[in-house]
């Protein structure tokens, strides 16, 4: 009797499976996996960083105006994903609000500036120039965090950045072992500040 009824359990499987609402459930699951395989193929693929292929414009704006803009901004609290001086600045934000209120457009995020043009040595950097840093997280070499350079070659280099560190807001920082470990480039923004001399009496303040 055992032996029957599994018998008939087999052959009720056997012809389920191979009914023509199973073969069509089995389809739609392929097609389901299917679309979402090519969801994740899409979004891959698609999300790209944006590269820089031009040098970004800077007017008439000077990169001493800049420095004395983004000095006078000091104190005011970090807030992640703002741009705004009444709530606070990222990074990002703090670098963007200083120039663009010299009309001077650049990327919103940090890692977006990691292909922009304009890359020059450490030691050379003037203020006015980006200085790019990974962002905190260890053995990612991925761009962070941005800041704009307010020292002169020869001196300690120096820069003024929104930190969500022991600071908390918009603050002066030299650059030290914990900043180097993360440094990633420095980019020219001031064509200006291509000519040796630039500014020179703006090093000994």
């Amino acid at each position: 009797m055992r032996f029957y009824l599994g018998t008939l359990t087999l052959l009720f499987f056997f012809i389920s499976a191979n009914s023509p609402a199973h073969a069509k459930r089995r389809a739609v699951r392929k097609n389901h996996k299917e679309v979402k395989s090519a969801k994740r193929h899409k979004h891959f693929h698609t999300y790209t960083r944006p590269v820089i292929d031009t040098a970004i414009s800077t007017g008439c704006a000077s990169p001493e105006e800049l420095i004395t803009f983004a000095k006078s901004l000091q104190g005011i609290r970090y807030r992640f994903g703002s741009t705004n001086p009444e709530k606070g600045f990222d990074c990002s934000g703090f670098v963007n609000y200083v120039f663009n209120h010299f009309g001077i457009a650049i990327p919103r995020s940090s890692v977006d500036f990691t292909d922009v043009q304009g890359g020059v040595d450490l030691k050379d950097a003037k203020f006015g120039d980006l200085i790019l840093f990974t962002g905190t997280k260890k053995h990612t070499r991925r761009a962070g965090h941005i800041g704009i350079i307010v020292s002169m070659p020869g001196e300690p280099i120096q820069f003024i950045h929104s930190t969500s560190g022991e600071a908390n807001g918009v603050t002066l920082t030299s650059m030290n072992d914990y900043y180097m470990g993360r440094y990633m480039r420095t980019i020219r923004v001031f064509t200006d500040n291509n000519q040796v001399n630039t500014y020179p009496e703006t090093a000994s303040r």
